[in-house]
């Protein structure tokens, strides 16, 4: 996992039809491929085409989607099972009161109640506006900042709580930038057409947000305008994507008390202690310059335009969550013009990815009672550790790294801490109150049970045996700050297949490597390894080896940068870096592994195929995935990893066993000469 992924996790603030076309399905694993390769295509010429292609035509993007790949066919099935176990809770009148199938029950019954969600509105926000409109001075108002953050609304800045970078026994309150309401700081600045459209559009919506909330035409045009004022000032100190991914550039810890040397006009401890933050000594703040920033903005702003302003934060975290109009205008800018998508995603859809945002484990414990099976959490077990066994052969073959440095990567691999399938103790959600009367109510309450699971961390021992995503999640992390991995159960999910019947090719490859290789390289990518085996940030490298490490990693770089994503929009080399260094590194790993079963070592043909090019086609699938060309400029600039196409050409044209596979040779769209090729890991 990356720390872009830990700040999100750690800072919280996160009757339809049911579908009719069911995943894709073969009895066996020559006949599934069969499903997904477009023999039209040379492998040699496209391999994103000939592995999947066929499926990609055969199933477009419906309408209410931005993207549509493997994942949201695993997803669907997913759905499927969380309406079942949400039908059947809320269903349940004789549900303990505060059990988890109270709280599933009553969360479900209140979010498909669209009737009583629109009549309510953004009633149950009145206190907050009114707190807002209350502030006298810029303590008030900071005071109302704080407790804005509490309930899940990111104003002015972020305050996530994670291990501490430099010592991972402890946790620590991190300042970060934030406050902006466009996905990403570059959205203020970018030139092309299509950002200059976006910012129009932008201030477009915010006004038609604040006639919603009752202001007059003219009024609302003028506070659309402040707010946009405030965002492209606390944007022009915020720091760039690729900025934010090297953690010792975004470390500097300080005391509560030095803050002030940063916004003088900021009560840090009062502010804090309305967040639910008590008696906190230190925090690490990750960009100064951002927070002096906003002392300036704070400074050259009149107390009204920052209570435009925070009116604004919140009706945009609760927009989606407070229905009928609300939810409507919001999707409209968000869904629509940012993103390119047509129509908003089927009501109980939206409900279920709420729940699994507000009582994710609750549902992960039915989850796995009915759909993993202790044989199915074995053979992923035996996988993981044929993944690491590799990993170790490779750094011990490593032509360019010197013993000591060897030692010490070894080390670390030995220490990673393998968490597979589901956790063995479960989130506590008994202090977490959930009813039928207000499903907006329920997502507030839910972010003030989340901020104070996260705050009670700061006075508490580290435990490393929590997860951070649930057993139905289709992803999985690798956390630097534990040196360990998470691999929920749904990870390994191939659609249309039962798990017995998946040949090793396809699974070494699609869960081998694109999962369990991938997330374990991450240790070990330009962020990871920085990291020592205790999860601190200590640099065990001599300084040749993190040289050449530097040298190799450049060429990966260059690889993406090279490559473009749509339009004229290219791939961020540096920002993508880390998960392209994984993404080759999984490959590698599933690669080795599976030439060591007796699938591979057999060498039979499968549906025509060799072992060798199923496993590639194998990783093909694990990426399988199309957007829309709005959602994939958006990803080009807030996402750290590749688009999905080129996280299977980019590391498949890297290594010579898939031109061996596939018999690619020089003047081939798919070769790489040799002095381009990358090697890391």
């Amino acid at each position: 996992m990356n720390r872009a992924l830990s700040l999100i996790l750690a800072a919280g603030l996160l009757t339809a039809a049911m579908p009719s076309s069911p995943p894709p399905s073969s009895s066996d694993s020559g006949g599934y491929l069969g499903l997904f390769i477009d023999p039209s295509v040379s492998p040699a010429q496209d391999f994103f085409q000939y592995a999947v292609g066929k499926w990609l035509r055969e199933n477009p993007i419906p309408a209410n989607e931005r993207s549509w790949g493997i994942g949201h066919v695993v997803q669907e099935e997913t759905y499927q099972r969380l309406n079942s176990i949400s039908e059947a809770a809320a269903a349940d009148r004789d549900a303990r009161p505060g059990s988890n199938t109270q709280k599933i029950g009553d969360f479900w019954y209140a979010g498909m109640d669209t009737v009583m969600i629109e009549r309510q509105g953004i009633t149950p926000l009145a206190s907050q506006f009114a707190r807002i409109e209350a502030a006298r001075d810029t303590k008030d108002l900071l005071r109302v900042v704080g407790q804005l953050q509490r309930i899940g609304v990111g104003a002015l800045c972020g305050l996530p709580i994670f291990q501490d970078e430099m010592n991972s026994d402890r946790y620590a309150l991190h300042l970060y930038q934030g406050g902006l309401g466009l996905p990403d700081r570059d959205y203020y600045f970018d030139t092309d057409d299509r950002s200059e459209m976006l910012r129009r559009e932008y201030v477009i919506h915010v006004a038609a947000m604040f006639r919603l909330l009752g202001d007059d035409s003219t009024r609302a045009r003028r506070n659309a305008t402040t707010v946009m004022t405030i965002e492209t000032e606390l944007a022009k100190a915020s720091r760039k994507l690729e900025d934010l991914r090297d953690p010792r550039a975004n470390y500097h810890a300080m005391s509560v008390t030095s803050l002030s040397t940063l916004t003088p006009s900021v009560r840090w401890r009062d502010m804090l202690e309305q967040s639910g933050i008590k008696g906190l000594d230190s925090v690490v703040v990750g960009q100064p310059e951002f927070f002096r920033q906003v002392e300036k903005s704070l400074r050259a702003h009149k107390l009204g335009e920052w209570k435009t302003y925070l009116r604004w934060q919140l009706v945009h975290t609760f927009a989606a969550q407070a229905g009928g109009p609300f939810d409507a205008q919001n999707f409209h800018f968000f869904g629509t013009i940012l993103n390119g998508t047509p129509e908003q995603r089927p009501r109980w859809k939206r409900v279920l990815d709420e729940e699994e945002n507000y009582l994710g484990d609750a549902l992960g414990q039915l989850y796995v009672q009915k759909y993993f099976s202790p044989k199915t959490k074995e053979r992923y077990e035996r996988l993981t550790e044929d993944i690491f066994a590799a990993f170790r052969e490779r750094i011990q073959r490593l032509d360019w790294m010197s013993e000591a440095t060897k030692q010490r990567a070894l080390h670390k691999l030995g220490t990673v801490t393998r968490k597979v399938g589901y956790p063995d103790r479960w989130r506590d959600y008994s202090t977490y109150a959930v009813d039928r009367a207000s499903f907006l109510g329920n997502c507030m309450r839910g972010n003030v049970w989340r901020s104070d699971f996260y705050i009670a961390k700061l006075y508490k021992p580290v435990d490393r045996t929590e997860w951070d995503m649930t057993p139905q999640t289709y992803n999985a992390y690798y956390n630097p700050s534990n040196n360990e991995i998470v691999l929920p159960a749904a990870a390994f999910i191939l659609p249309g297949i039962p798990d017995s019947l998946a040949d090793d090719a396809i699974v070494y490859s699609y869960a081998g490597g694109s999962t369990i290789g991938h997330e374990i390289t991450h240790g070990f990518d330009d962020e990871g390894r920085q990291f020592d085996e205790h999860g601190n940030l200590d640099n065990w490298w001599t300084p040749d080896d993190e040289r050449e490490f530097k040298r190799r990693a450049t060429l990966i770089v260059r690889q993406y940068n090279d490559y473009v994503a749509v339009g004229d929009l290219r791939v961020n080399g540096l920002a993508t870096e880390g998960e392209n260094i994984a993404d080759l590194g999984g490959l590698q790993l599933g690669w080795d592994a599976f030439t060591k079963t007796s699938e591979y070592k057999r060498g039979e043909s499968i549906g025509g195929l060799t072992p060798a090019q199923r496993y590639f086609i194998g990783w093909a699938l694990g990426w399988m995935s199309q957007l829309r060309p709005e959602n994939l400029a958006v990803r080009v600039k807030t996402d750290v990893h590749a688009p999905s196409f080129l996280r299977v050409i980019g590391p498949v044209s890297n290594l010579p066993e898939f031109y061996q596979a596939y018999g690619v040779k020089a003047g081939d769209r798919m070769f790489r000469e040799d002095s381009v090729r990358v090697r890391i890991w």
